[in-house]
């Protein structure tokens, strides 16, 4: 079962997330951290989250409190051991400093928070399909 690490401060937001993925019949497991430095903790296995399974996809909202986004994905692709998980950046945000940065700090894609819940459903059911159901993640760390 794949397991999706959301990355989200926003309550609002994480429930939207949990309904539509359970409209796509999304048969996985969600993990949601609610700001950055929980989210590297969680990464890391640090703290409450030893046993944690590694993320096959990380979600990540860039406007966090404690360590924002930006820190979280330099953080994330400059360890060898993380390095190789699909972090996508999911933001309000279509600014283009904010996409520029994100891919130069190493995000997989820079994906804009579709303002309407059948966007979002049909946004994440390519997201899935494309990083989860090809199992691309887990063939470039070599886990496979």
């Amino acid at each position: 079962m794949p397991d999706i690490l959301l990355v989200e401060d926003s309550v609002v937001d994480v429930e939207i997330m949990r309904e539509a993925l359970t409209d796509l019949d999304f048969k996985g497991n969600l993990h949601v951290v609610e700001d950055g430095e929980v989210a590297l903790q969680f990464l890391r296995k640090e703290e409450n989250f030893q046993s944690v399974t590694r993320p096959d996809i990380v979600l990540l909202d860039l406007n966090l409190p404690k360590v924002n986004g930006q820190e979280v994905l330099q953080s994330v692709k400059a360890d060898f051991g993380l390095k190789t998980i699909p972090v996508l950046v999911l933001s309000t945000s279509c600014s283009h400093f904010d996409v520029k940065a994100a891919y130069s700090l190493g995000a997989n894609s820079y994906l804009q928070k579709p303002s309407r819940y059948n966007e979002l459903v049909l946004m994440l059911n390519r997201v899935l399909t494309f990083w989860l159901k090809h199992d691309l993640s887990r063939k470039v760390s070599g886990l496979s």
